[in-house]
């Protein structure tokens, strides 16, 4: 325990890296907001937090910081050590930012807004270059690891010969067909995500460490 407290404040660079963690989490709940709104698929953790909520009558920021906290009880259970405030912030602030996001879009937007494909094209293609980049950015700088993305961590260190790719893949989709049997709606965006965040976060952590090694430990 006294490790996994220490891992929360002992990093090089630590009000930097916190302060572009919050920015991280920021953008990503905006653009999780609109990319929920859009309807043409989202993460699968996202997408199944929404169509659990969407069921239970539950706010989206609500049900995620509930089951994330679950989740983190059982990460710290079985040993997961990669936590922070980076972790805290996943856990809480990007749901709740969800909430506050959409219901400014729900007052400032016409109801129909969404609903001629044009218009959602338009906003879904740069919400997801959004999400990606600030979901790998999060991640770059090292502050903890969601609880969520520590659970497939934790399962491929008790199957080593398993290959952690096909861990992950086998845990997302897990967590789809979970969303979808609760009546979540799995787009093209579920799929791009699922591929494209993993080369997102090496390439982003390959030019933070050349040109910002101060916001991953580098310096």
């Amino acid at each position: 325990m006294k490790a996994i407290l220490q891992g929360f404040y002992q990093k090089e660079h630590f009000w930097l890296r916190l302060g572009v963690v919050l920015l991280a989490v920021f953008g990503m709940g905006f653009a999780l907001s609109l990319l929920l709104l859009v309807d043409m698929g989202t993460d699968p953790c996202s997408m199944m937090s929404k169509a659990i909520s969407t069921q239970i009558g539950m706010s989206f920021g609500n049900w995620q910081a509930m089951m994330n906290t679950v989740l983190l009880v059982l990460v710290v259970i079985f040993g997961g050590r990669n936590l922070g405030f980076g972790t805290l912030a996943n856990m809480f602030l990007v749901g709740y930012f969800v909430d506050f996001f959409t219901w400014i879009w729900n007052r400032v937007l016409p109801a129909d807004f969404f609903t001629t494909l044009p218009v959602r094209i338009a906003v879904l293609i740069p919400s997801v270059a959004l999400f990606i980049l600030t979901a790998a950015l999060y991640m770059d700088v090292d502050m903890g690891t969601a609880p969520y993305d520590a659970i497939p961590i934790i399962i491929s260190g008790h199957l080593p010969k398993v290959p952690f790719k096909a861990v992950r893949i086998t845990f997302d989709f897990v967590v789809t067909v979970i969303g979808f049997s609760f009546g979540g709606k799995i787009g093209a965006m579920t799929v791009i995500m699922i591929v494209a965040l993993g080369p997102v976060i090496q390439w982003l952590g390959e030019i933070m460490k050349e040109h910002f090694p101060a916001l991953t430990g580098e310096a």
